[in-house]
């Protein structure tokens, strides 16, 4: 893909804001406002060099396009688009009228701006780690919320991790060893393993390639963008 620039011709941090500058606007209104799931949708993060290094929070993304730390970037017809902030809220209110549903949106005192898909820090070039963190966030996401052993569905304080081989047989914290399991599975299972409590898992647990809450993003439609950033098998970006 080739890259066209659309940002202005100040320098990152060499002006002040106007009263106009939208970072003026949405320090005044002491932060965004969500418009339906505006401050629920993520924005992926590259470094310097184009490489995505996490997931971020849409308020911790405004945060850094505010203080001229990063630009945007928007994959038009096959191309990089680089936007400053004052431009992308022009470009917003184009998107408002004629795409809004292929937005999430966040409000200021005076204006509603289009939630960034993907944004580039211009001072910061460390690679990610190449391996996904085990969390408890991140053994939902690969399990999808479902217990393990009956199949159903669960709200995430609905579910607990068990140990595939109880921890008083040997087994470990690791990947492989842990899997969601809703309450009454996991108090039928007891100290046991699946095998001695005749139980089966609907799957087996591996360790996932890429940070599973990455994947439940990319069945969006609306993270379609991230993509072209997350083609290789082994990627894991870090979420903040």
């Amino acid at each position: 893909m080739s890259r066209q620039s659309k940002a202005n011709t100040a320098k990152p941090g060499s002006d002040r804001p106007s009263e106009d500058h939208p970072a003026t606007l949405m320090a005044g209104a002491g932060g965004v406002v969500a418009l339906g799931d505006g401050l629920d949708a993520r924005v992926l993060v590259l470094n310097r060099l184009y490489v995505a290094v996490r997931v971020i929070t849409v308020r911790r993304a405004f945060a850094m396009l505010c203080r001229d730390m990063a630009e945007i970037i928007s994959i038009e017809d096959g191309q990089y688009v680089n936007y400053d902030f004052a431009t992308w809220t022009e470009v917003s209110e184009f998107r408002r009228e004629y795409e809004p549903e292929q937005h999430d949106w966040v409000r200021t005192v005076r204006t509603e701006i289009a939630v960034p898909r993907i944004i580039r820090l211009f001072g910061y070039d460390r690679l990610p780690a190449q391996r996904v963190k085990l969390n408890r966030r991140n053994l939902f996401a690969r399990d999808r919320s479902q217990c393990q052993y009956c199949g159903s569905h669960f709200t995430t304080n609905e579910l607990t991790l068990d140990h595939v081989t109880p921890r008083t047989q040997g087994g470990g914290d690791t990947w492989e060893n842990l899997v969601c399991a809703c309450v009454p599975c996991n108090a039928r299972k007891g100290g046991r393993t699946p095998e001695q409590a005749r139980m089966k898992l609907i799957r087996k647990p591996v360790r996932p390639r890429r940070n599973p809450l990455i994947t439940l993003r990319l069945g969006n439609e609306k993270y379609r963008s991230w993509k072209a950033f997350l083609d290789e098998a082994y990627w894991s970006v870090e979420l903040r």
